[in-house]
């Protein structure tokens, strides 16, 4: 499992002229799954974006309680070692990683995030305004 999290002064994700999910002064995390990846792999990554010392002052969202919005994005296991197409084959199936993105939402609630999501398997406007700019990878 893969996340990519900025800190963000606002993110928000529109599918079809509907805005279905946004912060102001949080987190944006975009969530990749891989075929190995499990319903631990999803609360431990939940665990380590809550904690993750990434807002102003060495501070993480549990510390300020800041909200999350959290997007799939199968496309963090892109392969692109050959050629100039990327290869989709490391990126879960959708009926793999639907289930374990949204284990990833209800272990951030159950910590207790206030979490904004995308629409799984929609074709997704995501726009942000990154602060700091601060963008870290995380893998597990």
């Amino acid at each position: 499992m893969r996340a990519v999290v900025q800190t963000v002064s606002q993110a928000k994700v529109t599918v079809d002229d509907e805005v279905v999910g946004q912060v102001d002064d949080g987190l944006l995390v975009l969530v990749g799954v891989t075929h190995e990846d499990t319903v631990e792999d999803a609360a431990a990554m939940a665990k380590k974006i809550w904690e993750l010392r990434i807002r102003e002052g060495d501070r993480s969202a549990s510390d300020d309680g800041a909200p999350i919005l959290v997007v799939s994005q199968f496309t963090l296991y892109a392969d692109t070692r050959k050629g100039r197409r990327p290869s989709w084959g490391k990126a879960a199936p959708s009926e793999v990683a639907e289930p374990l993105v949204t284990e990833v939402v209800t272990a951030l609630r159950a910590l207790g995030a206030t979490v904004e999501t995308g629409r799984f398997g929609a074709m997704m406007l995501v726009s942000s305004v990154n602060v700091g700019p601060r963008t870290i990878l995380l893998e597990r």
